[in-house]
């Protein structure tokens, strides 16, 4: 007898799903054993937790534009998948989620592990729905996939334990109220108004100072944003979920934008006049330019979020490609090229003041030197990931990518955790290419050590090319540390900012892998080669200063005053914060300096 748990994982491999990241649990048993008898395709791999699993589905779709697949059982399991799946919601991402409930005998009955898992994953999900009947499962397959590719959202299926033991019903009944699905969807072309489109080469042809701004909708049209760039005269900064869209090593593109961003970008939109937006929901306006200074053009699929961001004379609702393409020969070449050579001037210099911070030394490595002594090192084709906390900041500025790489993190939920199981994901999808992460000790303690087990027990299908999990220890929780500082004005707390020190390094041997450490910043080269020519996955420890500042590309009067007053108040750390914070400023004006030599 075919199950209705052996119909849905057949109807997923029909749609081209062959993995799926997922805990066991008995409220889905029949799933396991349909599993088991699917002889992996599509294959199970046990993370260590559900939101891990789904934390791996997320980075699945990111990384390979196919719908992530995650799995957990009934009651807490089901709670423990919502973190990830957000993550999805919120970049965008097809994932699809199947959930095991309660049988349906029980349910209403306050029975153990009953959740009402409808309204629990209606917010996450675009599509949620319970399988009710065998017969309805084919269609709650079919519409879930095609809601998620063409919403490119979560879906979710509940299917109580009787509902997955029963009998399959491949095909419904042929009677009233019967729906019949097929496997199949194709990606439509979104073509740009031709109005619109006059509308927005008027705009830039207009303008004299250009600033673009990608994200990740841009990713699919890196010739033509690069082309369009040329045309304009334009600079191009990259939101954090787009820094794959296009590569760093070219002369005009200024890195990242924001907090986290570079002071290219920030000169950029600061002077600029016309400010066009592809692919991209950046949200801080304290960044991009003042109301009234820039006239605005925008791309995106998604017109609910057009103009959303800063008031825009030209809404163009279509894919990226297809309307650059389409815009281009509408486009007139810019001249004058002196924007650009600013810009490019500018992007030289933030390289300089990068290279300068990178080589200061402080009490322990700099945590700056370990993301720039890794950039000239990066294997072809790596896939970068980070997770949330102080070195995204390294990472975001430190690393250049070059083109054919690819890197993401949690943008939109800005989470901690991700950035480890994302490596993973991305190693099952690409085994023949190097994947390299950027951790936080807090992040790394809280999730990334139980993965750790993850990779030991797949150890066999994760080696062969470079799998680093870099981890900054600095035994603080040094995001929220240096945000305590400058948006609330207060003092480092040690009760909630302070973690233990733990042997990452030492614990990554224990499990057979590869553990290298690091706590001298002339050692930092020679520790990144080590683990680029290990010959399995690499805990790589650095044990880095705590109290080297994300300095943003310039400092807000409210965020200065801030900070002093914290400082005022008693910071445990306040003397060295003021001196390493003073020598990274005059890395910027090093030029300027006298005797500089």
């Amino acid at each position: 007898m075919q199950q209705v748990s052996d119909y849905v994982l057949a109807r997923l491999r029909e749609w081209g799903i062959h993995r799926i990241f997922g805990y066991p649990g008995d409220g889905i048993n029949a799933f396991l054993g349909s599993l088991d008898r699917a002889g992996g395709d599509p294959e199970f791999i046990q993370a260590r937790h559900e939101e891990m699993a789904a934390f791996m589905a997320s980075a699945h779709a990111k990384f390979t534009g196919e719908v992530g697949c995650c799995m957990g059982t009934s009651g807490g399991g089901a709670v423990h998948l919502l973190n990830g799946l957000y993550d999805a919601k919120m970049d965008r991402q097809p994932v699809l989620a199947i959930v095991g409930q309660q049988k349906r005998v029980s349910l209403g009955a306050r029975y153990q592990q009953e959740i009402d898992l409808t309204s629990l994953f209606k917010d996450v999900s675009e599509f949620v729905q319970v399988c009710m009947e065998p017969a309805q499962a084919r269609m709650l397959v079919d519409r879930a996939i095609k809601t998620a590719l063409t919403t490119r959202a979560v879906a979710t299926i509940i299917v109580p334990e009787d509902v997955g033991e029963s009998e399959a019903q491949p095909s419904p009944p042929r009677e009233h109220g019967s729906v019949y699905t097929s496997v199949g969807w194709s990606r439509p072309r979104m073509l740009p108004d031709e109005d619109e489109l006059r509308r927005a080469a008027t705009v830039l042809n207009e303008g004299n100072k250009v600033a673009m701004l990608v994200g990740q909708g841009a990713a699919g049209a890196r010739e033509e944003v690069v082309e369009t760039a040329e045309r304009l005269g334009a600079g191009i900064a990259k939101a954090l979920v787009g820094r794959a869209a296009v590569p760093d090593d070219l002369p005009f593109v200024t890195g990242p934008i924001g907090l986290l961003g570079s002071s290219a970008s920030d000169d950029m939109m600061m002077n600029c006049d016309t400010l066009f937006v592809i692919g991209s929901s950046f949200p801080y306006a304290e960044w991009l330019p003042e109301e009234g200074q820039a006239r605005g053009v925008q791309i995106d699929v998604d017109g609910a979020m057009i103009g959303t961001r800063y008031p825009m004379q030209a809404h163009v609702v279509a894919d990226a490609k297809e309307s650059l393409q389409a815009l281009l020969p509408m486009l007139e070449h810019k001249s004058d090229r002196s924007w650009r050579e600013r810009i490019e001037s500018d992007v030289r210099e933030w390289w300089d003041i990068l290279e300068r911070r990178a080589h200061q030394e402080f009490d322990a490595v700099n945590p700056e030197s370990v993301a720039w002594e890794l950039s000239s090192r990066l294997p072809d084709r790596s896939i970068l990931t980070c997770d949330t906390g102080s070195m995204t900041n390294w990472w975001a500025r430190g690393v250049k990518l070059r083109d054919g790489m690819d890197a993401s993190l949690a943008g939109t939920l800005a989470t901690m955790g991700p950035g480890t199981p994302y490596a993973i994901a991305a190693k099952l999808a690409y085994p023949d290419r190097p994947v390299i992460s950027f951790i936080g000790d807090g992040a790394f303690q809280m999730n990334g050590m139980a993965e750790m087990i993850t990779v030991k027990r797949y150890l066999d299908r994760l080696r062969g090319s470079p799998l680093i999990f870099c981890v900054f220890n600095n035994q603080d929780l040094n995001q929220v540390t240096w945000e305590q500082r400058a948006m609330a004005g207060d003092p480092k707390y040690m009760g909630s900012q302070y973690i233990p020190d733990v042997p990452y390094a030492e614990f990554a041997r224990l499990l057979g892998l590869e553990g290298i450490y690091c706590d001298d910043q002339k050692g930092v080269p020679e520790a990144w080669e080590a683990a680029l020519a290990a010959d399995r996955p690499v805990v790589l420890e650095f044990k880095v200063d705590k109290e080297v500042p994300p300095i943003p590309p310039h400092i807000k009067t409210m965020q200065a005053k801030k900070a002093a007053t914290a400082i005022a108040k008693g910071d445990p750390e306040g003397t060295r914060v003021v001196a390493t914070g003073m020598r990274q400023k005059l890395a910027e004006f090093y030029e300027k300096l006298p005797g500089r030599g």
